[in-house]
């Protein structure tokens, strides 16, 4: 794990040095201290460039003594927590394998920008912590063919002791994150519903009380459509639940409920063949939800949150469930199986039942990569989002802003509802072709009675293929974020 620091202003001996540069190339007080010192290479070096002071343009400047690097602030009057991010993402990646070792940002204060210097500077160091993660435990030469040499950033700002304590609660979130990251890159030879269920049991040393249900207990309780999903699998399905209860005694908790689909062949409606391995992280929401329960857990959050997770593998064989069959779900509702492609929100049906029944939240949030229809309508850039419930929607909306990911609120209603009707049970559970995000929410809606609900349907979330500032490519962690925020803004005593 990249080492972060931070300290009081000052020029460190060894190591690249980062200094701010406003847009017109306006160098602050310790640019322009550097830049005298080492004979006006820093003008020189500017003159001679495009460089401008831009926001968040990067130029390189070697003196005699070290490698310089100039930051763009632009105007410096959008210089608030998520640019900070971003700016610690682009250091990072700027500087990763230059072979400097160890880099310090001096992060000092302007005229233009006063408010939340500690703040800043923390999420600075954030974003260079997000964008440092790698997975890369299956390569045995060539680490993602990079030779990562920056091991250390250190953040000198003159409020460093309040700067280093906000940090520390933004490091448990991002451990959450990493876990979710983990979890959907890992193979789905080493990612199974067992050894998923391990993974969380080991949160236990984090405080969180984890309890593990196998398909004896979830028959007993009578979840058929989950159990419909996993039959034809030679791994147990199992259903995990996660509590934190660092809240009021007594107080009705918060609840989020993943999808936890292994791997998704489909079963007997297979998938076609041809990237198919992406559907290892077919299990992407229980990831989110496991990742959040870790940095509520890690941060000591004051509330009472549990979380669910239904972890199942979708495979074709002898004994899979068939296009035609009729399960009945915990609810005791019954459903006839159109597509058995169309399993993530089988396995939803059940857990956001039991949770409901067994917790009586405040409300349930689940997190799926449930369609394709979702990526066609939204693409990777919102996480469309359903719920039942306008005041959730707007703590919600806050929440995402503040961290900076998408969402986009997408309608339910009474006409999307009835294409999910069946002939011959109470529904059906894939609809027609058009609307395919909205009928399939609406069939979850049937699970959760007057209980406040949201569905995130984050299909084009849980994975990126290219990197961005604070994520590399591969799996997100998507999620864990928001919902952190939800809980911190809205649910935290």
């Amino acid at each position: 794990k990249m080492q972060i620091g931070f300290s009081k202003i000052g020029f460190p001996k060894q190591g690249a040095l980062v200094l701010g540069v406003l847009e017109d190339s306006k160098m602050l007080a310790k640019t322009q201290e550097v830049d005298r010192n080492s004979g006006g290479m820093i003008t020189a070096a500017i003159k001679n460039s495009n460089f401008s002071g831009k926001s968040h343009q990067i130029l390189s400047v070697f003196t005699p003594e070290r490698r310089i690097v100039l930051y763009g602030l632009g105007k410096g009057e959008n210089i608030d927590e998520l640019w900070s991010e971003e700016a610690g993402g682009r250091i990072f990646s700027s500087l990763e394998t230059s072979g400097e070792k160890t880099v310090t940002v001096i992060f000092e204060n302007h005229s233009r920008t006063k408010k939340n210097i500690d703040k800043r500077a923390a999420h600075l160091a954030y974003g260079a912590l997000l964008r440092s993660y790698k997975f890369d435990k299956y390569k045995t030469k060539d680490k993602l063919g990079k030779d990562t040499t920056l091991k250390r950033i250190n953040v000198a700002v003159e409020q460093h002791p309040q700067a280093k304590k906000i940090f520390s609660e933004l490091v448990a979130v991002a451990d959450g994150i990493f876990f979710a990251r983990d979890l959907v890159s890992e193979p789905p030879n080493v990612l199974y519903p067992d050894s998923f269920a391990k993974k969380l049991t080991a949160l236990r040393k984090l405080g969180l009380k984890v309890e593990v249900l196998g398909e004896k207990e979830m028959s007993k309780l009578g979840m058929g459509a989950l159990l419909g999903v996993g039959q034809g699998s030679s791994r147990e399905s199992k259903l995990v639940v996660m509590r934190w209860n660092g809240g009021k005694r007594g107080e009705k908790p918060i609840a989020f409920v993943g999808k936890g689909v292994c791997f998704d062949t489909g079963g007997i409606s297979l998938k076609p063949a041809s990237g198919m391995e992406d559907m290892k992280w077919d299990m992407g929401g229980a990831a989110t939800v496991s990742g959040l329960m870790m940095a509520l857990a890690g941060r000591k959050a004051n509330t009472n949150a549990v979380g669910v997770v239904g972890l199942v593998e979708n495979m074709p064989d002898g004994n899979a469930q068939r296009p035609g069959d009729v399960v009945t779900s915990m609810s005791g509702q019954t459903i006839e199986i159109i597509n058995t492609d169309a399993e993530g929100r089988l396995v939803l049906a059940d857990a956001l039942w039991y949770t409901n029944r067994r917790f009586k939240p405040k409300f349930m949030i689940d997190l799926a990569t449930l369609t394709g229809a979702m990526m066609v309508a939204l693409g990777q850039v919102n996480c469309g989002y359903f719920t039942n419930n306008d005041g959730l929607a707007k703590e919600m909306e806050r929440a995402a802003r503040d961290v900076g990911e998408g969402i986009w609120r997408m309608p339910l209603g009474v006409e999307y509802n009835k294409m999910m009707n069946s002939d011959i049970a109470d529904m059906k559970n894939a609809g027609p072709r058009f609307a395919g995000s909205v009928t399939a929410a609406c069939f979850l809606e049937r699970f959760v009675e007057n209980c406040p609900w949201s569905h995130f349907d984050i299909a084009g979330m849980a994975w990126s293929s290219k990197d961005s500032p604070t994520v590399p490519k591969g799996g997100t962690g998507w999620g864990v974020r928001t919902l952190n925020q939800l809980v911190k803004s809205s649910y935290e005593a």
